[in-house]
């Protein structure tokens, strides 16, 4: 089973408050067995545009062990600290495993 991970963009316009939020939500994380595996205030966009002050992906056992971290009411009652502090788009994705990877599907199938 591959792991999940949630990957958040942030434009803060609080970090007062977004400091809250990482206090708030940091028990969560450690119930759920996450992992921060990036903060960084400045990625470097290589195409496209890229939204927000930081991005942060954080590593959970699976897609499941994510989704279950996000809705937990620990992190529920973390959560609108960070709705408050910050605009973010959020993602949770499967990582990569070549063994589960799916069959190519030919163009017009």
């Amino acid at each position: 089973m591959p792991k999940g991970y949630v990957i958040m963009t942030e434009a803060i316009h609080d970090e007062e408050s977004m400091a809250a939020y990482g206090a708030a939500s940091a028990e969560s994380m450690v119930e759920a067995g996450a992992r921060v595996r990036v903060v960084d205030s400045n990625p470097q966009v290589l195409e496209g545009q890229w939204h927000g002050h930081r991005t942060v992906v954080v590593e959970f056992a699976s897609v499941e062990a994510a989704r279950a971290w996000y809705d937990s009411a620990a992190y529920r009652a973390a959560r609108p600290l960070r709705q408050a502090a910050a605009v973010t788009n959020a993602v949770i994705v499967a990582g990569f495993d070549p063994a589960m990877r799916p069959p190519v599907q030919e163009p017009g199938q």
